[in-house]
């Protein structure tokens, strides 16, 4: 479908990442966002969905077992006679999904048809916690608005722009040609959407200003900006490369991996292991969430500090190294709920950094 009259077009932005779906829904042209929210805990236990609309903010539960369920859940909300904003989701003449892995072949925003649906199902097996998700939101909305144009916006597009140093892996040089093992990096619409919103901010020019942008969920990634261009970034070639996240180890030594082998573990059974049950999760043996484990920490659980700490501490090494890189920083930017929300984190993460030209104000970060 080709999109050539967005007057009066209500635009409905999706987000279905590995256990939440942010969503918002613009009226175009003018931008004005009629809703906006977030389905938080898909697939455990109490989900709840959180959403602003008419000057209001509600807490619902919600029917959440999976991501499909969850996305049908949020098109009703849409359409709900007491609190909805639109009288029926036909209203929606075009759906954006953000999509987590386009390896080389996709390097911008692309309209939906089955070829790009084959090639996101290729690359599922590079992002298994996020390319699944993202099919089944875009499934799910083609299926229940058909006449509205599916449009993919690729997290790996911004960091097409990283050079052969920074993304290539010191392996023989044909698994780079014949299978493309290098690092693409993720979270791309995150990283670029705040490194020229903070250019803004200081009123640079996105092709001026180099900043590090950190990106704090359930999946973390740093991303080193130079001239506003992407040039390094955490996440490799899955997103499993990199900082400690919710459920992902980030970054260890491989070697690790045959030693289990070694000692009886199954290849998946290591994949879903380093992928699902490792990262907060693992340390704590408890929560993904940073929130219930900063609950947990104060109350003296010593598992649940640890993990906060190693998760800090990760975080001020990339930072290092990334000061590094770019020579000369005019911003460390923050976002993700973790990096929007959590002072604590953001403040252990900038303790004694003035040496390499951070000072954090107490005040302002509360």
């Amino acid at each position: 479908m080709k999109v050539t009259n967005c007057k009066d077009m209500k635009v409905l932005v999706i987000n279905a990442g590995s256990s939440s779906i942010k969503y918002q829904l613009y009226q175009m042209p003018k931008l004005q966002v009629l809703v906006k929210g977030t389905l938080e805990r898909v697939g455990e236990q109490s989900p709840q969905l959180k959403y602003q609309s008419n000057g209001a903010e509600r807490v619902i539960e919600a029917k959440a077992g999976n991501h499909e369920e969850g996305m049908n859940f949020i098109l009703q909300t849409l359409a709900d006679k007491e609190t909805g904003v639109i009288g029926n989701i036909s209203e929606i003449g075009a759906v954006g999904h953000r999509v987590v892995h386009g390896g080389e072949e996709f390097t911008g925003s692309v309209i939906i048809d089955e070829k790009v649906i084959s090639s996101i199902e290729k690359f599922a097996d590079l992002a298994p916690l996020h390319n699944p998700p993202n099919l089944i939101g875009i499934k799910t909305a083609m299926h229940s608005l058909p006449a509205a144009a599916q449009i993919a916006c690729f997290d790996t597009a911004f960091h097409a722009t990283i050079p052969e140093r920074a993304y290539l892996y010191t392996l023989p040089y044909d698994l780079y040609r014949k299978y493309g093992i290098r690092r693409y990096g993720f979270h791309g619409t995150s990283h670029r959407y705040v490194a020229r919103r903070g250019a803004q901010l200081m009123g640079l020019q996105k092709y001026n200003c180099n900043v590090i942008t950190t990106h704090l969920g359930n999946g973390c990634s740093i991303t080193a900006v130079k001239d506003g261009r992407s040039v390094d970034t955490s996440m490799g070639m899955t997103p499993l490369e990199g900082l400690v996240m919710g459920t992902r180890c980030g970054d260890i030594d491989p070697a690790i991996i045959f030693h289990l082998y070694d000692k009886g573990y199954q290849a998946k059974d290591i994949n879903k292991m380093l992928n699902k049950e490792s990262g907060l999760l693992g340390i704590s043996g408890q929560s993904n969430d940073v929130r219930n484990l900063a609950q947990l920490a104060h109350k003296g659980d010593k598992r649940a500090a640890l993990a906060i700490d190693i998760f800090a501490y990760r975080i001020k090494k990339y930072i290092g190294a990334y000061t590094a890189v770019l020579g000369e920083v005019d911003a460390l930017i923050f976002t993700g709920g973790i990096g929007e929300n959590s002072s604590e984190i953001r403040g252990m993460i900038c303790s004694n950094m003035q040496q390499i030209g951070f000072e954090l104000d107490s005040d302002k970060n509360e």
